[in-house]
């Protein structure tokens, strides 16, 4: 579990490419500080697994659904990376929860500074549009951000100076792609309560219930 709250941006090492896999290497100070094997570490939002270590190095392995579903097959040698640890029991929660579990890939469509702040927008694909609300959480990259407009298929996003300066965010900008993982609380929501496109409500919770004991 991860707080989308960055400790760092490391820099890819290197790259080994296998059949919709990779091994990557990635350069790092603070994640680093206390690293083990087996430990599980976000690397631009996902999920990672360290595979080893040295005093200034964590390599990871990314498995084909890893690699088809998020934005790191994108990603070369010498590319930056949002870094953050899993969160410990006893931390303080800074963010949201995060699983570090990927839905999906959004595209950035627009950039633009307003005052203090930066506004994205970025265009979702059909299914997971459903899941964000104004003022809800959304994780970018790995970022926990605040959701400031949802519009047919897009929600917009703002940035303020330290996240600018400390993500990949924001070195990013129209054309890019971008790992999104919708808020767990609204996800699991939407599960029971059927919400979920082409399915039947997984509760007895529905309209339909609501109807039939008086609070139509």
């Amino acid at each position: 579990m991860f707080t989308g709250i960055v400790e760092e941006i490391g820099t890819l090492k290197s790259v080994k490419s296998k059949t919709e896999s990779l091994e990557i290497t990635v350069t790092a100070e603070e994640i680093l500080t206390d690293a083990k094997l087996g430990d599980s570490i976000s690397i631009n939002g996902v999920c990672l697994t360290v595979t080893d270590f040295t005093e200034h190095t964590v390599s990871f392995d990314v498995m084909p659904e890893t690699y088809r579903a998020t934005n790191i097959h994108e990603l070369k040698q010498g590319s930056p990376v949002n870094l953050e640890r899993a969160m410990g029991a006893g931390g303080r929660f800074g963010g949201h929860l995060v699983s570090g579990h990927i839905d999906g890939t959004g595209t950035i469509v627009s950039k633009n500074p307003e005052s203090n702040a930066v506004y994205y927008e970025i265009e979702l694909p059909d299914e997971l549009i459903h899941y964000f609300v104004y003022k809800g959480s959304i994780a970018v990259d790995g970022t926990s951000l605040t959701v400031f407009g949802v519009k047919d298929n897009k929600v917009t996003i703002s940035l303020i100076p330290h996240t600018m300066e400390h993500t990949v965010l924001g070195g990013k900008g129209p054309g890019d792609h971008v790992n999104i993982e919708c808020d767990m609380i609204g996800k699991y929501v939407a599960h029971f309560l059927g919400g979920q496109k082409n399915e039947e409500p997984k509760s007895g919770l529905s309209k339909q219930f609501l109807s039939d004991n008086g609070f139509a």
